[in-house]
């Protein structure tokens, strides 16, 4: 396949999805597409299954519409197993329909039309923002309408019930945030030094039976796929698959060939278990075999935590700021005191070099804490250099986002299958974890932020990028991408009427919100709340609520951090 048709592949697969399901039978599993809809904000916590409702049943004389709007409603109500949806149903179909297949995202708000469609149909018509699949996928829609065909028979007591109908439900997005709720599951990346996200939507009824089973029974989502890996062999399965609750400790249930796994392998799968049902309010994971337990314990990773205090450099020099005092980086501040003048710099986690675009000539290049200065890269329209946890500075030139390089002393390591099909790049920034490189790319004209997995060895030696998936939609040019904390990445976009931010969950939802005027480079903290923006007149601002702080000016340039220090 050629890059550009991989591009088409990669990042307009939702597109070609929606001319696919266009001829949908009633029979059919629901079609999974539409455009991104801004929700809550980024990381905020979601209702419980205490908010969950239940929706109305049937209505004695209901015609066939009334019954096909009731059906869709009902889908808002997960418990057992969508009970009172099911009550819209014929017996032979109660049994056979499944509602976790899938989800279609409506806007809060939609007001769906049921339309006869000859004697003993419905048509409706849905207008996706986003879809969930089976395993909990969540992706923003490219837009259109699609028609959901249903067949009705009428019972021996004169009430009609839905004969065929589309596996999944309709959920407009105020009910799927109630009925459904964002979990993370934890993998290891490829050295097994870093926990990486992988954040799935399940319905909050049994969740974490659900996150149990996608993690030891499943598979990473496809686009992080070739990017991390999990302790757990093929031939461990749930057993049983349901995951009981009592007093924050989960009883995970697994079968006889766990018995054969080595002790730093379990030790392992107890890490990443406990990590994933964390996200489901478990304090303590017990695995079981029969009616044993499984003596595991867990292993140390690294933490992705930033200092919380600004990196930046001012007239002053270069290092942390609190208050109105700079704590030097040792040796590194020295360093970039006798280096050419700087635009961009991200700290490596141990804090023993930088990474540098250069303002004189734009090339970029790595300044070191033993005051060693290199230039890597000369090529035109550099965009700032990132970092990985490996030691490596990536570089890639503007208008030609396919010449991905990743330096290190020694030399250059080509990038495979960077951003096929893109005509230009204009910020980027890897994960933490050096897992994913997050984007603003332009594919045929529509700019997007996007998410690549980052394909290594496991000594962490890259070599390729994963196929990207778009995570959101941009309106303008970006002048930067920073990441917000493990699973969130945010860019500043110029609309036109000014910067914006658009924040974004990885597998999650979006939002876009104003930012001080002139704003120009983001830094992420460890959180979505302690974002901080750089404008062109040197102000440092860090959001307060709602609101932006002016914290300092006089600054030069915001870096950004890439960890810490083991």
């Amino acid at each position: 396949m050629t890059g550009a048709g991989q591009a088409v592949r990669a990042m307009r697969a939702l597109a070609v999805a929606v001319i696919a399901v266009l001829a949908l039978t009633a029979c059919a599993g629901l079609p999974l597409t539409g455009t991104v809809q801004g929700g809550r904000s980024v990381g905020e916590q979601l209702p419980g299954p205490d908010f969950l409702r239940l929706p109305d049943r049937p209505q004695p004389g209901a015609t066939p519409e009334e019954i096909v709007d009731g059906f869709l409603r009902a889908g808002a109500g997960p418990v057992s197993d969508w009970a009172r949806a099911r009550e819209f149903l014929t017996p032979a179909l109660r049994d056979t329909w499944d509602p976790t297949a899938g989800v279609i995202i409506e806007p809060t708000g939609t007001t769906r039309t049921p339309v006869a469609v000859g004697e003993n149909a419905v048509e409706v018509a849905v207008a996706p923002t986003a879809t969930v699949d089976a395993t909990g996928v969540y992706e923003p829609a490219t837009g259109g309408t699609l028609p959901l065909r249903f067949e009705l028979l009428q019972q021996e007591d004169g009430e009609w019930r839905i004969s065929q109908a589309p596996d999944g439900i309709v959920l407009d997005r105020d009910s799927f945030v109630t009925a459904f709720n964002r979990y993370t599951l934890a993998f290891f990346d490829p050295t097994w030094e870093y926990l990486v996200p992988d954040e799935r939507w399940f319905p909050t009824t049994n969740a974490p039976t659900r996150i149990a089973a996608a993690l030891v029974d499943g598979s990473p989502v496809e686009w992080l796929a070739g990017s991390v890996v999990s302790a757990f062999p093929d031939s461990v399965a749930l057993s049983p698959t349901a995951v009981p609750v009592s007093l924050g400790e989960a009883q995970v249930s697994l079968n006889e060939a766990a018995l054969t796994v080595e002790q730093r392998t379990l030790d392992r799968m107890q890490t990443q278990l406990d990590e994933s049902l964390a996200s489901a309010g478990v304090t303590r994971v017990q695995m079981r075999v029969g009616s044993a337990d499984v003596d595991a314990g867990t292993v140390a990773v690294r933490s992705t935590r930033v200092a919380a205090q600004p990196l930046v450099a001012t007239a002053d020099g270069f290092g942390f700021l609190t208050g109105d005092e700079l704590d030097p980086v040792p040796g590194l501040s020295d360093a970039l005191a006798q280096a050419a003048a700087v635009d961009a710099l991200q700290l490596s986690p141990d804090r023993v070099f930088a990474a540098a675009r250069f303002a004189g000539d734009g090339s970029t290049g790595r300044v070191d804490a033993d005051g060693d200065v290199q230039v890597f890269d000369q090529r035109p329209g550099l965009v700032a250099p990132t970092i990985d946890p490996f030691g490596y500075v990536w570089t890639v030139p503007e208008a030609t986002p396919a010449a991905l390089r990743a330096w290190v002393p020694s030399g250059p390591v080509e990038i495979a299958n960077a951003w096929p099909g893109a005509a230009a790049i204009s910020a980027m920034a890897l994960s933490r974890d050096g897992t994913r490189l997050a984007a603003a790319v332009t594919v045929g004209g529509r700019t997007t932020l996007s998410v690549a997995g980052v394909i290594r060895d496991g000594d962490g030696v890259p070599s390729g990028l994963g196929d990207p998936v778009v995570v959101g939609d941009l309106d303008g040019p970006v002048s930067s991408v920073a990441w917000l904390d493990d699973s969130s990445v945010a860019a500043l976009v110029d609309t036109g009427a000014g910067p914006r931010l658009r924040e974004q969950v990885v597998g999650g939802e979006g939002t876009e919100s104003a930012v001080p005027a002139g704003a120009d480079t983001l830094a992420g903290g460890n959180s979505a709340s302690t974002l901080r923006v750089h404008t062109d007149q040197g102000g440092l601002f860090i959001r307060r609520g709602a609101n932006w702080t002016q914290t300092a000016e006089g600054i030069d340039v915001l870096a950004t951090q890439q960890g810490s220090p083991r």
